[in-house]
Parts: C-alpha cells; sequence; structure tokens
C-alpha cells in the first residue's frame, strides 16, 4: 500500500507542472477563440460586414473572397487568435472550402504583424538593438510579412473562383435568411452566443489534449539540438562566425538573441549582417515554434489535417521571404 502511495504522489508530482502549464494556455486561447467566433456571428447579425467592406474590399475583392473575410482579416490586426477564430467560423459554415481558407490565413500574415510591432518590437526590440539596426531588422519583418500577404492576395487572383466560395454560406448555416435589423441587439447577441458554443465544446478539448502532448515531449525532448544547422547557414552566407552562436540564442529566444548581437554591432556585425543573423535565426526559431506552439494552436483551431496544410502554407512563405530578404541585404546596394 505504501508504495502504492509513493508511486501516486511521484506521477501526481510530475503531472502537476504540465497541467499547471497547460491550463494558462488553453484559457487564454480558448478565450480568443471564444471571441473571435462570436464577433464573426455578431458581424453578420449586426451587418457589420457591409459597414467595414470599404475598408476590406482592396484585400477581399482581388482575392476573389467575401466580404465577410475581410472583416476577420482586419480583426487579426488586433487578436491573431481571434481573427483565426473568425476565419474557422466561415470555414466551418461552409463560405469558405480549404483553398479559399489558406488564401484568408495568408492574407492576414501582415496583420497579425501589425500588433506585435505596438507590443513588442517598437517597445522591445529597437531599444535593445539602437534605432539604426532595430528599425532595419523591423522593416524588414514587416516588408517580410507585407510580401507574404501580398503573395496571398495574387494567389486568390489567381486560384479562387465562385467555386471556393459559398456566399450565402452563415445565412444558410443560421437557419434560414435573416434580416440584420429585424431582431433586437438582445436577440442577435443571444443568437451569436448560442452559435458560438458548440464551436468552443469541439475546439477547447481538442486543444487541451494537443497541447498536454506538447508540453510533455518538450520536457523529455532536446529542442536546443535544432540549433545546429545554425553553423551551415552562417558559413552559406558568408556570415562572422560570431553570428553562430547568436542564430542559435535567437533561435531559442528573441529578446535574449537581440541583446546579445547588439554590443557586436560595428564592431563584429555591420547593421546589414546583424540584421541577416536575426532573421537566420528566425528560421531556425520556426522548427522550435511550430513545435511548442504553432502544432497546438493550428491543430486546436482546425483539427490535424488542414492544421498542417496551415503550417506548411506559413512556414514554407516565411522562409523564401526571408530568403529573399537576405539576399536583398547582402546583395542589393543601399545606404544604411
Amino acid at each position: 500500500m505504501t508504495f502504492v502511495v509513493v508511486a501516486f504522489q511521484s506521477q501526481l508530482s510530475q503531472l502537476l507542472p504540465v497541467v499547471a502549464e497547460v491550463l494558462p494556455r488553453v484559457a487564454r486561447i480558448t478565450l480568443l477563440i471564444a471571441i473571435g467566433v462570436f464577433l464573426a456571428n455578431l458581424a453578420v447579425g449586426f451587418g457589420v460586414v457591409e459597414r467595414v467592406a470599404g475598408l476590406s474590399r482592396f484585400l477581399t475583392g482581388p482575392a476573389n473572397l467575401p466580404d465577410e473575410v475581410g472583416t476577420a482579416i482586419l480583426t487579426t490586426a488586433a487578436s491573431t487568435t481571434a481573427g483565426y477564430g473568425m476565419l474557422a467560423e466561415f470555414r466551418e459554415s461552409g463560405m469558405l472550402d480549404d483553398r479559399a481558407t489558406l488564401v484568408a490565413v495568408t492574407i492576414n500574415t501582415f496583420f497579425g504583424f501589425v500588433q506585435h510591432i505596438f507590443t513588442f518590437y517598437a517597445p522591445i526590440m529597437i531599444p535593445l538593438l539602437g534605432l539604426q539596426v532595430g528599425i532595419l531588422y523591423v522593416g524588414s519583418r514587416a516588408l517580410i510579412a507585407l510580401s507574404i500577404t501580398i503573395t496571398g492576395i495574387l494567389a486568390g487572383t489567381l486560384l479562387l473562383s465562385s467555386a471556393n466560395v459559398d456566399r450565402s454560406a452563415t445565412v444558410a448555416a443560421d437557419g434560414g435568411a435573416q434580416d440584420a435589423g429585424s431582431d433586437g441587439p438582445k436577440e442577435v447577441v443571444r443568437e451569436a452566443w448560442d452559435r458560438t458554443l458548440p464551436k468552443l465544446r469541439r475546439i477547447v478539448p481538442r486543444l487541451a489534449v494537443i497541447y498536454t502532448l506538447v508540453v510533455i515531449l518538450t520536457r523529455v525532448t532536446d529542442l536546443t539540438a535544432l540549433t545546429e544547422i545554425a553553423d551551415p547557414l552562417a558559413t552559406l552566407v558568408g556570415l562572422p562566425g560570431a553570428a553562430i552562436p547568436v542564430i542559435a540564442v535567437f533561435a531559442l529566444d528573441t529578446t535574449a538573441g537581440a541583446a546579445t548581437i547588439a554590443p557586436l554591432v560595428g564592431d563584429v556585425f555591420t547593421p546589414r549582417t546583424a540584421v541577416v543573423t536575426m532573421l537566420l535565426g528566425g528560421i531556425i526559431s520556426f522548427a522550435v515554434s511550430t513545435f511548442k506552439r504553432s502544432i497546438p494552436f493550428q491543430y486546436g483551431i482546425w483539427g490535424a489535417e488542414f492544421g498542417s496544410k496551415v503550417i506548411v502554407v506559413n512556414t514554407a512563405l516565411k522562409i523564401v521571404w526571408i530568403g529573399v530578404a537576405v539576399v536583398i541585404l547582402l546583395l542589393v546596394p543601399f545606404p544604411v
């Protein structure tokens, strides 16, 4: 009996840290997804889509996407998770097929980056790196995100048609034609919440399971081994030897990487090579962040099959456009 109690206490002591790490993540993402799906339903119920259509149609029009998607894209500038939640609602209602959803997610990229300018890059990265290197780095990241968004718009222009979009799906999914002005505000809010709850019941258990598995795996797996590719990357583009440990640190922690490279600018690194080093660290960090954050987040929202497609598209486009930015920084002469 004593052995059983001791074994139980040992297992409990190992489980509690996992639960303590998983619960806040799941709670936060659940809240933001609830907000996103709820806003999507409110946008339809109150006719907000028509009011913001003029602002977002320059994105959705060329990409052959419905106006409702523009609401989700603009919402992403305030909350990436809420914007994704809205897109998940549109996909599950049948408004968007998988191809149209991938295009919408790609267009989201720049607007997801915008919020980080005010919460991370401006208050943290630019002071750490100094004005010149900081602005060059943040500007490079902004142009990379914008390039991905433009790629999404072009993909929608070339690959989407009416076959990929059902513009009446949201109305049909709500149980029939709906006049935005036929119900009072309380009824619209109640109906929006009633349509939100089933999505949460489906998504939250999936989030909890996947996050738990990821946390357990990260505790038994040495992710730092992924940074071993820093050496060939730095050698390939001709960076100084000091770039290798910086890339490794930056891949695991962006702020620590910036603090590591900042004192070396001017002596070891030029502003260009400093930014290139950090961008290469960003490529390696995708492997770490995909495992720790993207997989549980995307799988939780979309499920494993479609979530994998989103991860592949996002990662591939980031790597391609970071590669383009590295080439431009190293080869194109412009004043810095």
